[in-house]
């Protein structure tokens, strides 16, 4: 199971730090990932990190959010910085293990002045 935490409001300009923890270990995951779906519409990938160190964003976030994980944790993180209203959205994250994926429940960050 997935534990995501760290939404909130915050104004355009701020920042915010989501948090992913697992019931299990996350050095058997393939690949982590953070997900968002905006009001009224599908949900998107924002941000993947492999189990090799690979990173990738969407151009949309590129240079403001960052994705990282701590294994000792088995935290999985998202720092957002830069935040614009068009960030507005319940974040998810994933994790994919080899056998199946797991997914939090969703955390509501929204951005507004």
């Amino acid at each position: 199971q997935l534990q995501a935490s760290g939404g909130g409001l915050v104004q355009p300009g701020g920042s915010l730090g989501l948090s992913c923890v697992a019931s299990g270990n996350i050095i058997s995951a393939n690949r982590m990932g953070w997900y968002r779906q905006g009001p009224g519409l599908q949900r998107e990938l924002v941000a993947t990190a492999t189990s090799t160190g690979d990173v990738d964003y969407d151009d949309s976030v590129k240079g403001r959010f960052t994705i990282s994980r701590d294994n000792a944790k088995n935290t999985v993180y998202l720092q957002m910085n830069s935040l614009k209203p068009e960030d507005t959205a319940v974040y998810y994250c994933k994790i994919s293990y080899p056998l199946r994926d797991y997914w939090g429940q969703g955390t509501l960050v929204t951005v507004s002045s």
